[in-house]
């Protein structure tokens, strides 16, 4: 008969951390051939460059310096600002491959170097050289080059409409890879007629790849009049700037040249590989609820909607379950915000304040956590946060009031004054969202 923790606090975090190691660079990484890393044997290569972006880019940079070895002949990743100081022991750091930084979410000077950078080792790749690129969440911002025509401060404000409007990220993404140079296929085709193989983390429900990091080396679905549609639909039109209306409606008019589409001749000699996903993670964490003594279950790994309405929705299951013994629900995905308050916080750890007020005097034990994989929640140094039927009474306690501070969207200050933040640092992967539900009946 197993032991449970005395401490459902303790065993949802433990959970949490088995699911973020398991989509880490090392674990994902470790089992590919260098035989099987791009089109052609290594040997038929004259040069192997490496480049990439992502939150996990420098991570898997360094493994495939020890997978690939002296066939690497250099190349470079951006991550965001500060993270190659985080990277941890355990995970290899590149020799060989220069690691740059960028701004994100919302791109800076940095990130424009950085896209040329990459651009440039792209265009210098010949029909002999192979070219392996490194794909992660949080690479549209890393590697943002606006289209010639375009400044970046009027691209850096639509960034930041984006992020504050609730759109989906594949909207979000729709309008990005057509105001720059990276996505949108656009890095394939710089690399033509290079062989290039793209080792993909996904970080976007569906696995879509063309929405991760903007897909900068597969066909784009979409065009320019989508992105307007995007802008429309959000009510954004009018707010961007009019040389990024003048450039999309210069695109929808056919005045422009598209993203590369299926049919593009660059893609004839890509090789994607998916090698990290959210499905992976929730797999880590259902064999960790389960060796800790909880009958687990994966509800679904394609969460989205608005952060609180899916906090209130996970509670309510976990609630009105009839669960004879302990039981682990687990969800990924990703969920948005529509900010209107003037809080910090991030979507998981407005999901678990509203958690924490569904679930207030519940008859049984229980525990929400939502974290992020990638170690970051908004523009905050938590992952997450998480919730049990006491973090309402005891927050007001402390004067603080559950409902007032998810008005404002500041869940941030509510759960740091509680000791109820999730704060691993940067993870060095990324793969959407872990949400860990553990019910203990009395």
């Amino acid at each position: 008969m197993p032991e449970f923790s005395p401490s459902l606090e303790e065993d949802v975090r433990a959970i949490f951390e088995a699911a973020v190691r398991r989509v880490q660079p090392d674990r994902l990484i470790a089992p590919i051939a260098p035989a099987d890393a791009l089109p052609r044997p290594l040997e038929a290569y004259g040069r192997v460059q490496v480049v990439g972006m992502g939150k996990a880019a420098m991570a898997m940079a360094g493994e495939v310096e020890e997978c690939l070895g002296d066939a690497v002949g250099g190349g470079t990743v951006v991550v965001p600002e500060g993270y190659p100081e985080t990277l941890p022991e355990r995970l290899a750091a590149p020799a060989r491959i220069d690691v740059c930084e960028g701004g994100h979410p919302v791109p800076t000077g940095q990130s424009e170097r950085a896209a040329r950078r990459l651009l440039r080792c792209a265009k210098d790749a010949g029909p002999d050289d192979g070219l392996l690129v490194l794909v992660s969440g949080g690479g549209t911002a890393l590697t943002t080059l606006p289209a010639a025509d375009l400044p970046l401060n009027a691209v850096q404000h639509v960034f930041r409409l984006l992020l504050r409007s609730g759109a989906a990220i594949h909207e979000v993404n729709v309008v990005r890879k057509h105001l720059t140079q990276v996505g949108g296929g656009q890095l394939a085709q710089a690399a033509q007629p290079a062989d290039v193989a793209a080792w993909v983390v996904s970080d976007v429900v569906g696995d879509d790849l063309s929405t991760i990091a903007s897909g900068p080396t597969v066909p784009d679905p979409s065009t320019y009049a989508d992105a307007v549609r995007v802008l429309y639909r959000h009510g954004l039109w009018h707010d961007v700037a009019a040389p990024i209306r003048e450039h999309l409606a210069a695109g929808a008019d056919g005045t422009r040249p598209e993203t590369p589409s299926e049919d593009g001749s660059c893609f004839a000699s890509v090789q994607t590989h998916l090698l990290g996903t959210n499905r992976m993670a929730l797999a880590a964490a259902r064999a960790a609820a389960e060796a800790r003594g909880y009958h687990a279950r994966i509800v679904g790994d394609a969460v989205e909607g608005e952060a609180r309405e899916v906090g209130r929705d996970h509670v309510q299951q976990m609630r009105t379950a009839e669960a004879s013994h302990p039981t682990c629900w687990l969800w990924g995905g990703e969920t948005t915000v529509t900010v209107t308050g003037e809080g910090e916080g991030g979507r998981n750890q407005e999901l678990a304040l509203a958690g924490a007020i569904a679930m207030e005097k519940a008859a049984v034990e229980m525990v929400l956590l939502s974290g992020g994989t990638d170690g970051i929640d908004g523009p905050t140094d938590a992952a997450g946060a998480w919730a049990t039927p006491a973090t309402a009474s005891r927050a007001r306690a402390r004067g603080l009031d559950a409902g007032r501070h998810l008005k404002r969207n500041d869940a941030y200050s509510f759960f740091d004054a509680l000791g109820q933040l999730l704060r691993p640092g940067p993870t060095h992967t990324n793969v959407m969202d872990v949400h860990v539900g553990l019910v203990r009946p009395q």
